[in-house]
């Protein structure tokens, strides 16, 4: 963990921002302003790019994911800015929490893939760009969006604190802990084989 030099307040305070900023459910904009279908309403039912991929359009889902990742940066890095590193480490889990429970859908949200990734740069660019690489490679060889997320999750805490982030480790681990619970049902189907593969139109 990192040390807490930061008054409660000001952290309550980077907290709620990198909340509502979280919050934002880019999926749903994006389909909104490119007279898609709400993708609530198809495949998975769920917010993030990935069934967003399933409306149809690669553009829009390039702009969610660019987008729900954006969330995670920007909180990591304003905080950082403003406050300090432990500022950066509460801005990147609450902005992570706001995507997967969105103030703006009745605390309803994504899985957080993105968001996790773009905090995780916003953390460490060395950490955040091993998890993308770990993401990309597994998804080229088995086309399984989720399980790429999954491998990528468990993999970065271990490689934190083999190089040194002793640090991020905590905040890592939760964010991690959490991203594996959001996709219990995927791990459910993995194990059935019955998991889609990117490109399908089911969920």
């Amino acid at each position: 963990m990192p040390v807490f030099d930061t008054s409660f307040l000001i952290l309550f305070v980077v907290a709620a921002f990198a909340y509502l900023l979280g919050s934002v459910p880019f999926g749903l904009v994006v389909a909104k302003i490119m007279g898609l279908p709400d993708p609530r309403t198809i495949g998975s039912k769920n917010i993030g790019a990935t069934n967003v991929l399933r409306t149809g359009s690669k553009k829009a889902a390039l702009a969610t994911v660019l987008l729900d990742g954006a969330k995670g940066l920007v909180a990591v890095l304003l905080a950082r800015a403003a406050v300090g590193e432990d500022g950066a480490q509460i801005a990147a889990i609450s902005a992570f929490l706001g995507h997967c429970f969105s103030l703006f859908l009745s605390f309803k949200g994504g899985k957080g893939v993105a968001t996790f990734l773009g905090a995780l740069f916003g953390l460490s660019f060395a950490l955040g760009a091993v998890a993308a690489l770990l993401w990309l490679l597994t998804c080229a060889v088995t086309r399984y969006s989720s399980l790429s997320a999954l491998v990528a999750a468990s993999v970065v805490p271990i490689v934190a604190m083999l190089t040194g982030y002793i640090s991020m480790t905590v905040v890592l681990l939760a964010m991690a802990g959490l991203l594996i619970w959001r996709h219990r049902e995927n791990i459910a189907r993995l194990k059935a084989g019955t998991e889609s593969k990117v490109g399908s139109s089911s969920a």
